[in-house]
């Protein structure tokens, strides 16, 4: 399967790492074959990001660097060819997305003032790690080009990140937040760490349990009207309570990434809670 997606001899070793995720208990990847579509988006981090030629730059999440996109092939045709998911049969997506042909990027670590994805998850800052996610697949570019401070830039990533599967759905999974060099350096001029940028998001986010229910003028997602609430024995403290956009500041995973020009950053929103899928890091054994 590697071979067919192009890959070099020396990215098997993130392919099979990204595979022994991909097959943990903890990432189900049965959850892949839900109706909602969502892809295995991979992100890469240690010294094998420049060994193998990653892109980490200019258009990170896009077309143009073999080794990001062969890998992140590789990983969908070992699904497809062995895990039997097809469009149609095991594969139920009702609209999918580009990401069912392959989502893969590597963090751009030199240019982040932060620890690393896989240093927050337990690694060395020297190990070769790849991380993987069950999330949408899509990026959601969220444009900010006049905050000059921390907390107005995260204030905007939070109202872009809000509109996750729907912008009164709330108390979700995991998310994978992009933030471009331009924009990490409005953020450390404050000197704002990452947990600083998620306690902002939660706090732009947070809302009344009263305003996410569906009313006659827009639905939700799962969510049962005022009425019925109260009728079921929800009481108007409850409903007044504040629910920000995810269950915890630690679902929001943030990475560095992208050109040097350019006050854009993206979201990829996910799939579910820990009941349905959980991000899985493993090291990369290496060949030497």
């Amino acid at each position: 399967n590697a071979v067919m997606a192009g890959c070099k001899p020396e990215y098997l070793p993130v392919v099979i790492a990204a595979t022994e995720a991909l097959c943990s208990h903890e990432f189900n990847a049965h959850a892949l074959v839900s109706t909602y579509g969502p892809s295995p988006v991979i992100v890469v981090n240690g010294p094998i990001r420049k060994r193998i030629g990653m892109n980490m730059e200019i258009n990170v999440l896009g077309h143009g660097n073999r080794a990001n996109a062969t890998i992140g092939r590789a990983v969908k045709l070992i699904l497809r060819n062995l895990g039997g998911l097809r469009p149609g049969e095991i594969e139920r997506a009702a609209l999918g997305s580009p990401a069912k042909y392959g989502a893969c990027y590597p963090e751009f670590e030199e240019r982040s003032p932060w620890e690393p994805l896989h240093v927050e998850r337990g690694f060395d800052r020297n190990d070769s790690v790849v991380t993987i996610f069950s999330l949408e697949g899509s990026p959601h570019q969220i444009a900010d080009q006049t905050s000059r401070s921390a907390r107005a830039l995260a204030g905007s990533l939070g109202f872009g990140m809000e509109c996750g599967w729907h912008p009164k759905t709330h108390n979700v999974g995991d998310v994978l937040l992009v933030i471009s060099p331009e924009h990490v350096d409005t953020l450390w001029r404050d000197r704002w760490s990452k947990d600083d940028v998620r306690r902002r998001i939660q706090e732009i986010t947070s809302r009344p349990v009263r305003e996410l229910l569906p009313t006659e003028d827009y639905g939700g997602l799962g969510a049962m009207p005022e009425q019925v609430a109260l009728a079921r024995g929800r009481t108007q403290e409850q409903l007044n309570r504040l629910m920000p956009k995810f269950k915890s500041p630690k679902n929001i995973h943030i990475i560095v990434a992208g050109g040097p020009a350019g006050k854009w950053s993206a979201v990829i929103n996910g799939f579910g809670d820990a009941t349905a899928t959980m991000p899985v890091s493993r090291k990369i054994e290496e060949v030497v």
